[in-house]
């Protein structure tokens, strides 16, 4: 049974939310019925503040009047919403390390943080607190969680997913996603907001080579496990490149567009409510202001030209396979300068999918010092159904 409102679940990860706690019974009814899942507290919950990982921003805003639409679906299929779980500040960090809340437990990467900004969600799903979690990306937040955590992570087709009654950060680029712990359910959860759909046969099988030529020295050789499983399931890859500028371009074009729109978005918000910023998200903010129009239009020439590019390799129904990160989860603690980097590394993988608007699962088929590194699997607009689909069959 769900837990009841007021009720915080039995939680020693510090996965679900203290500070905006709510829990709603499901119609018990339908393919997820006597299935629980968490929230990531950018939704609302009707009659429940939506803390969006900032105590300032809880402060400023009035309990919710309705309750999200993906929410809604989840629980008219009969699942069970145990709680509100933790996000990074403003959703905007890749860490899971939030100054206000703490962090979330990685359970299989001991000492090392789960990843952001859908930290509760992926910590929960990964340590068996919930079988399914909603989380949202933006610019990698579930996808890079679910590498760190071992887990599988979906990042829909951009729109496919109504984002109604939830938090904005960047809207040309914020998803609705979800966690599992096994591709099966992955795939149930996605029947159930995606409706029926008939799911089309793979095309030819794409590895991304500057992709993988951005792993980490500890991390060479990890995908060949995973790759022998993909070709087993799909048939042996061909190497392509993904990006002739180089990715890191890509990366530094996808960060002045998602920039220029947070500021758009927040801006006005943090201007007249001063909140008190963690780090990171303090400085991101405070750049995001300084964004001009020429640095806009230029970034948005280069998305354009990326669009075309993955319209062009992802024809006839194609899969691209890539690393999801360049490396596993980084330690807890790990100084500034080290994150920044790490961050400019992931982000050059994960900004593909932003850029261009294309749905992205990522799977628990890796390990480098017994620690999860997902592997992805990218397909065109549309293709969702297709990619859960080749997850559970890999």
């Amino acid at each position: 049974m769900p837990a009841s409102p007021g009720q915080i679940p039995n939680d020693a990860l510090g996965a679900f939310c203290r500070h905006t706690h709510a829990a709603v019974a499901g119609s018990g009814k339908g393919p997820l019925a006597g299935l629980t899942f968490g929230v990531k507290d950018i939704y609302d919950i009707a009659g429940h503040k939506t803390g969006f990982g900032s105590p300032d921003w809880l402060a400023t805003h009035a309990p919710a009047t309705h309750t999200a639409a993906v929410v809604t679906s989840l629980l008219a299929a009969g699942a069970d919403m145990l709680g509100k779980t933790q996000t990074d500040e403003l959703t905007y960090s890749l860490n899971g390390e939030n100054a206000h809340y703490g962090t979330p437990v990685n359970v299989n990467a001991p000492g090392r943080i789960p990843g952001g900004s859908s930290s509760g969600s992926a910590a929960a799903v990964a340590g068996g607190l919930v079988d399914f979690a909603l989380g949202s990306d933006t610019g990698g937040s579930v996808r890079a969680p679910a590498s760190f955590c071992g887990i599988y992570g979906m990042r829909p087709t951009h729109g496919r997913i109504s984002l109604q009654g939830a938090c904005a950060l960047a809207k040309s680029f914020d998803v609705a996603g979800w966690f599992a712990r096994d591709a099966a359910l992955l795939e149930r959860v996605g029947q159930v907001l995606f409706g029926a759909e008939a799911v089309v046969a793979p095309g030819e099988v794409l590895l991304a080579e500057d992709a993988v030529a951005m792993l980490d020295n500890t991390a060479d050789g990890a995908l060949q496990p995973a790759l022998v499983r993909i070709t087993a399931a799909m048939g042996a890859p061909r190497m392509v490149t993904v990006s002739a500028e180089g990715l890191p371009q890509w990366f530094q074009a996808f960060r002045v567009l998602q920039g220029a729109e947070i500021h758009a978005q927040l801006g006005d918000w943090v201007k007249q409510a001063q909140p008190k910023l963690g780090p990171g998200v303090r400085e991101r903010m405070a750049w995001v202001s300084t964004i001009t129009a020429d640095e806009v239009a230029r970034a948005q020439a280069v998305r354009d030209a990326a669009r075309r590019q993955m319209d062009a390799l992802l024809a006839d129904n194609a899969v691209l396979v890539l690393p999801t990160v360049s490396g596993i989860a980084p330690l807890l603690n790990t100084p500034a300068a080290e994150i920044d980097d790490f961050r400019a590394r992931a982000m050059s993988l994960l900004c593909i999918a932003g850029l261009a608007g294309l749905p992205q699962v990522s799977l628990p088929l890796a390990k480098v010092w017994g620690c999860p590194l997902g592997v992805s699997l990218i397909a065109a607009p549309g293709n969702d159904a297709l990619l859960l689909a080749l997850a559970r069959r890999i």
